[in-house]
């Protein structure tokens, strides 16, 4: 089994039913030692809240593409550099 441990992902949630499930895979991931980046989008905060996807992946949570807490205010490429997986 390839070790998937410092393996670092971006997930992605919109507006769906199935936003209620994404918890539970961030908790899953996050527990099998992968890091996590959540970015929602604002129907999806409609769903379950940015703090839950904070609390469970232990990053803070990008409902704004252009973000001002990424260094060059674009955090809808920023945050996918260096990901193993989106």
């Amino acid at each position: 089994m390839p070790d998937i441990s410092r393996k670092r992902i971006l997930l992605g949630i919109t507006g769906g039913i199935a936003a209620y499930k994404s918890a539970e895979l961030v908790r899953l991931l996050t527990k099998a030692g992968i890091e996590v980046q959540v970015v929602m989008t604002e129907a999806a905060c409609g769903f379950i809240t940015p703090a839950t996807m904070q609390a469970l992946s232990g990053h803070p949570v990008y409902t704004d593409m252009w973000d001002t807490r990424v260094e060059n205010g674009m955090a809808h490429i920023e945050l996918s550099r260096g990901r193993d997986a989106i």
